[in-house]
């Protein structure tokens, strides 16, 4: 059933005849009724051709995106290759208006095609608008600090450390008779200041560049951190106590001097009886430090038949002798070796533990938008016990 010529739907179709039953029923009405429902049913027809229309124009937009897409693919050797951008005589001798103008023109004549710039990487192209990848910083290596961990370590609030030490001991204990006079003995105390001293350096930066980048922050504060931790442990082991340097553990030790004499001693042999000079002296050991060169020369001992005294090659050889830990640091000197009770030897005392601080005070930085930004550590070092300190040479010893 159709009206003007356009289909009916089912429910049109029931709406129009619920019309008809209506005018036969009340003639008086059924017009009136009759005109409202098609009425409404014209509005329907229209809401659905206008929602046809509208698919047909994106089914129509659509199919020219394929179309588009396969011409591309087609244009760049098939499969999903990217499409080769177009040359200028490619685009000449396309183009649409080319052959009317043949056709058109037996005369000589003017043609004209505006070419369509392709974006390459070149620099005078596209290339100077790409923005790089940026990778995460590469930084120096850094060696790791171990000889700190050797020792106590005790936070002070004040600019000195003072500490007792016994310098002397008489014993007289003996046996005693019944109503005799017992023996008196006698102690010698001391009692030593040591003062702090002040490890620091800085670096000028701009305050901008610190505040655009907090990346660049953060390996300034490590940086200048490791920059302290370096020099503090070349000063716990070597310094001088002049001026300001603090009183190491190396120029405080007690030489090696072998216990007994092994013929055709090895490196083992040698920080075994160093052990054993500790022992002797009432300090047994409880660290070894040495140059990471020397405990591979250890690690490379082989034994008769060949076979690696300390472990074969593929196996995880903890740095460990005797039962006592090895710490291998460059900042002890080669064929060197520093053996002892390390927890009785010696006290760091930290006064300011590494800190890093930034100001404007210096100079001219106010006005320049730059910083100072300064690292800097108070330490105190005091080596209670010399004779727990056994340092020696490896000499010509394999």
């Amino acid at each position: 059933m159709t009206i003007h010529n356009i289909p009916l739907t089912r429910s049109a179709a029931a709406l129009l005849a619920a019309g008809q039953h209506l005018r036969r029923k009340d003639a008086g009405n059924a017009d009136e009724i009759f005109e409202q429902l098609t009425h409404k049913f014209g509005e329907h027809a229209a809401t659905v051709m206008k929602k046809l229309s509208e698919a047909d124009a994106k089914m129509g937009a659509f199919a020219e995106q394929v179309a588009e897409m396969e011409q591309r693919l087609a244009r760049g050797g098939g499969g999903f290759q990217p499409a080769q951008p177009e040359t200028w005589g490619h685009q000449f001798t396309k183009h649409k208006g080319l052959a009317s103008f043949r056709e058109e023109h037996s005369r000589p004549g003017r043609f004209r095609v505006e070419m369509k710039t392709t974006l390459t990487n070149d620099p005078a192209s596209g290339g100077s608008l790409g923005v790089p990848t940026r990778d995460a910083t590469v930084m120096m290596p850094r060696r790791r600090m171990a000889v700190r961990d050797l020792l106590p370590v005790v936070s002070v609030s004040s600019n000195a450390v003072e500490y007792p030490v016994q310098t002397g001991r008489t014993n007289n204990a003996a046996p005693v008779a019944e109503g005799a006079l017992k023996p008196e003995s006698g102690l010698a105390f001391e009692l030593r200041t040591l003062p702090t001293a002040v490890l620091a350096h800085w670096i000028p930066a701009s305050r901008q560049v610190l505040e655009d980048v907090p990346q660049l922050r953060d390996i300034i504060d490590g940086e200048l951190r490791y920059g302290l931790a370096f020099v503090e442990e070349g000063q716990i082991l070597y310094g001088d106590g002049s001026g300001s340097n603090l009183d190491g553990l190396v120029p405080n030790s007690t030489a090696f001097a072998a216990p007994f004499t092994i013929t055709s001693a090895t490196m083992l042999d040698t920080i075994g009886l160093a052990i054993l000079q500790n022992a002797l002296a009432d300090f047994p050991a409880d660290g070894i430090v040495m140059h990471p060169s020397d405990w591979m020369r250890m690690r490379l001992l082989k034994d008769s038949d060949g076979r690696y005294i300390l472990g074969d090659p593929q196996t995880v050889v903890a740095p460990n002798l005797f039962g006592l830990p090895v710490v291998a640091t460059q900042a002890m000197a080669a064929d060197k070796f520093l053996v002892g009770s390390f927890q009785q030897a010696a006290t760091l005392y930290d006064r300011w533990a590494a800190r890093v601080e930034v100001s404007t005070e210096h100079a001219d930085f106010f006005v320049r938008n730059l910083v100072a930004v300064l690292a800097e550590e108070r330490i105190g070092l005091a080596v209670k016990q010399p004779l727990a300190l056994t340092y020696g040479d490896f000499g010509n010893v394999t």
